[in-house]
């Protein structure tokens, strides 16, 4: 299942002359998209290696991760659970998770906070149980972000990709550093006060000298939209014909075109994108969506 996948890279529409490509890592595959299967990779590697046969992990109820996790526990032979964070719901995403054979544990927001032991509470005698953290979270995942590196060309001047917990851009700027590139990785956090993620960064790397935050993206914070992004969002699918949602990929959009629009860059210079997938979320802001077409 996770055979090597070397994603398409495309470029954008000459846009005030601004030189941007896109990594298409959104094609990989529609529920196992993006940064969910290079962060998956070596987990369910681990998992195989350890004989762990019940993938447990958490997230909340319009979470990618799990969908992403539910479907590669069914296609490779595991048991899945999730604990999302919140009181119980129905929606489109945990109807595919729950589609994939996944069980759902629903848990309130000041329990869900320790993961470590809402997981030992419920499944320390379970010896086939394999913890996974939310979105991903690990050394693994960011061994598999970090070989992205090789699937892009030595002259890239600035990569951006979103980020909610820095793992993958951790994954980004270690595969930058291991093959001694200029490139410069500017991430941009989708949460408020996303200062955090250069220390969450350098726990993984020891190294964030050719790292740039851009913290003033967040549109109000996680899963936080206003109609300005959700315009610009519509107006780029319609140009480009590229879906990005507006928990992630909008808002890195965004912020390219308005640090272009501030002469940020150079004018040769080559700047690449990350579409990290994650297109289900666009279902969590439908009505706010349906409002603007």
């Amino acid at each position: 299942m996770f055979a090597n996948y070397n994603s398409p890279l495309q470029q954008l529409s000459d846009y005030d002359a601004l030189r941007l490509w896109v990594k298409r890592d959104d094609l990989i595959d529609p529920y196992i998209s993006g940064n969910k299967w290079r962060k998956l990779k070596y987990l369910i590697q681990k998992a195989i290696r350890l004989n762990k046969l019940h993938l447990v992990t958490f997230g909340g109820a319009y979470s990618n991760h799990l969908v992403a996790t539910a479907a590669a526990a069914a296609r490779s032979g595991f048991r899945a659970t999730a604990f999302v964070r919140g009181e119980p719901v129905d929606n489109e995403m945990l109807l595919l998770c729950k589609l994939y054979g996944m069980k759902l544990i629903f848990t309130n927001r000041e329990e869900y906070k320790n993961k470590a032991a809402l997981f030992q509470s419920f499944f320390k005698d379970d010896p086939e149980a394999f913890f996974i953290d939310e979105g991903g979270a690990s050394a693994e995942a960011v061994k598999g972000c970090a070989e992205i590196l090789d699937e892009l060309p030595p002259d890239i001047d600035h990569l951006f990709c979103a980020a909610g917990t820095g793992t993958t851009a951790a994954g980004l700027l270690k595969g930058i550093k291991q093959r001694k590139l200029k490139t410069q990785l500017h991430v941009v956090p989708v949460l408020r006060g996303g200062d955090f993620i250069a220390n969450e960064i350098y726990h993984y790397t020891q190294d964030v000298e050719q790292l740039h935050l851009h913290t003033d993206y967040h549109f109000g914070g996680y899963a936080k939209t206003q109609p300005e992004l959700l315009n610009f969002m519509k107006a780029f699918i319609a140009r480009e014909g590229i879906l990005i949602d507006p928990v992630y990929t909008a808002k890195m959009f965004y912020a390219i075109y308005d640090l272009a629009g501030k002469n940020y860059f150079h004018k040769e210079e080559k700047i690449v994108a990350l579409h990290t997938g994650g297109l289900l979320g666009i279902f969590g802001k439908k009505e706010k969506l349906e409002e603007i077409l």
